[in-house]
């Protein structure tokens, strides 16, 4: 990014010190990252174990440090400890989100840390917000198995997690709207504030339209596979080569449309499947009948005539294959980055424009420990 786009950063002069690890954490940062924050990640000696996970752990650190600098202390220690606490009063975030007790242990909680920095504004990601269960230990599959996501999401008495941290993520972004909204009231009343964000909670608020049909219609939701359809169309078709489509016409017009696209004018003038209501009763002999001329249609002429329609539509798509989606692509969405390695390699963007313009990369993924030199220098004059 060029030097006139990172001095309009909305968050430029804001600085942020981060004790973190996996990816609840990490993705608070980096979104404050991103937005122009300086963020100085305070790594363990030897480094942070997570950026040495194997297998469908290997990809979080690229994924979510980058913009950042690294610093290592040893806070395990009274040494480490005392330069923390330094570090943090230069600060005016905080980020962590180590196991419950364990920065209290080391005299880095929100108690201790206010009564000395009380415009600090320190973000706690946990596995729960206070209650009974705060104590215990959480993953993102836990508590997807607690809150309802993986029943709704696997087959009946068959519960299947997402497919990716979706609370992780999304627990990160509510710590960084907390700090924004926390700096807001900073302004207003010159005192800093505790935030915390959990991952049982933000689950059950992914959830919570499951739990509003169920006060609504007293019955139980069933799992998405198991769903009563709302419309008629809504489905994955194979097409000829084996290839999948996603398919749906949730109105009359759409119906019509989709009739006309595969020469069915038979389904489409059929007064039994005049209405939505209709086709949705009459849906599994529908469907099959569908997908019996779907199977016919080769996957890219089909998929063009779909959107020529305005037909909601979709290609079952693997992560691997998006780093050559023509939209992310053309739209800057995928950008280049050089690894704590010094290799190269491609890192998602922030899914936002901010006056027409995307958040990028600033500087490449830090080495372990890269910067302690220059912050401790500039910060502490040491």
């Amino acid at each position: 990014m060029e030097t006139t786009e990172r001095s309009a950063l909305p968050l430029e002069g804001l600085r942020v010190i981060e004790f973190t690890h996996m990816v609840m954490g990490p993705t608070c940062g980096l979104i404050l990252a991103d937005l122009g924050a300086e963020v100085i990640r305070v790594e363990p000696p030897g480094g942070d174990k997570t950026r040495q996970l194997p297998g469908l752990g290997m990809g979080f650190f690229r994924s979510f440090n980058r913009n950042k600098k690294s610093i290592v202390l040893d806070i395990q220690t009274a040494e480490g400890q005392a330069t923390a606490r330094d570090l943090i009063g230069q600060c005016d975030v905080l980020l962590e989100n180590f196991r419950p007790g364990l920065m209290a242990r080391f005299g880095l909680d929100y108690a201790s840390l206010s009564a000395l920095h009380p415009r600090l504004i320190y973000v706690s990601h946990k596995g729960f917000l206070p209650g009974p269960y705060e104590q215990r230990t959480a993953l993102d599959e836990v508590v997807q198995m607690m809150a309802g996501l993986s029943y709704m999401t696997g087959p009946p008495g068959r519960p299947l997690r997402a497919g990716t941290s979706v609370n992780d993520i999304a627990g990160g972004m509510f710590g960084a709207i907390g700090v924004l909204a926390a700096l807001h009231e900073r302004e207003r009343t010159g005192r800093g504030q505790e935030i915390q964000s959990a991952l049982f909670e933000n689950c059950v608020f992914l959830v919570q339209q499951h739990m509003q049909q169920y006060l609504m219609t007293g019955e139980p939701p069933p799992p998405m596979p198991a769903r009563a359809a709302a419309w008629s169309v809504y489905d994955i078709f194979t097409v000829a080569g084996d290839e999948q489509l996603f398919i749906a016409a949730t109105s009359d017009k759409q119906f019509q449309a989709l009739c006309r696209v595969i020469g069915r004018p038979d389904l489409a003038e059929d007064p039994a499947l005049a209405s939505n209501a209709l086709r949705v009763a009459a849906r599994p002999h529908m469907l099959a009948q569908l997908a019996e001329t779907l199977a016919t249609f080769r996957s890219d002429p089909l998929a063009e005539a779909l959107e020529k329609e305005g037909l909601p539509y979709a290609r079952i798509m693997r992560p691997d294959q998006l780093f050559d989606d023509p939209h992310l692509i053309a739209n800057g969405s995928l950008a280049d980055i050089t690894t704590d390695e010094g290799s190269a390699t491609q890192v998602v963007l922030l899914p936002v424009l901010m006056g027409g313009r995307r958040p990028g990369v600033r500087f490449p993924l830090a080495k372990v420990g890269e910067h302690t030199q220059q912050v401790l220098s500039e910060l502490l004059g040491r």
